[in-house]
């Protein structure tokens, strides 16, 4: 018997990633951000969030894609993560959120590939295919795994305290 797992979907450019509804927070309409000197480009800076500081992330620069203006569908995932020694709270803006789908674990496969490309590619979680579009399923952990990536989002008051 096979089981499912529900996908928040979303683009950046012209792809569709999604990411498992458990690590979902929330979804927020785009709002200012308060930059961080010295952040790295991917790091936008911090929002409040209810009395929360919640570092956001442009995946669009993480992917070494060219910067786009924000829009009315323009949208901020409030995720949730694990790293080494604690969990923490990162906003992640996309260009637009699709929907929450379901998606067979079955039919998610994993890039088995990546290596022989001599691409880490670790931060997929599986690649699955809906309405006849492949989906790119991230694994939240691994693509704020990295030690670069993440000395730039833990100082946050968002780490430790989800």
């Amino acid at each position: 018997m096979s089981t499912c797992t529900d996908i928040v979907t979303f683009t950046i450019d012209r792809a569709i990633y999604g990411v498992a509804v458990d690590r979902v927070r929330e979804i927020l309409d785009i709002r200012p951000v308060a930059p961080l000197p010295k952040a790295p480009k991917y790091l936008m800076g911090i929002i409040d969030l209810r009395g929360e500081n919640i570092p956001v992330v442009d995946l669009r620069s993480l992917l070494n894609l060219e910067p786009l203006e924000d829009t009315p569908n323009t949208r901020i995932l409030v995720t949730l993560m694990d790293y080494g020694t604690g969990s923490g709270v990162v906003g992640v803006r996309t260009d637009r959120v699709i929907e929450v789908t379901r998606m067979d674990d079955d039919e998610m496969r994993p890039l088995t590939e990546a290596e022989l490309l001599r691409w880490d590619g670790a931060a997929i979680a599986g690649i699955g295919r809906r309405n006849g579009e492949i989906v790119s399923v991230l694994d939240l952990d691994h693509l704020f795994g990295d030690p670069a990536i993440l000395a730039g989002v833990s100082n946050s008051a968002a780490f430790d305290a989800a």
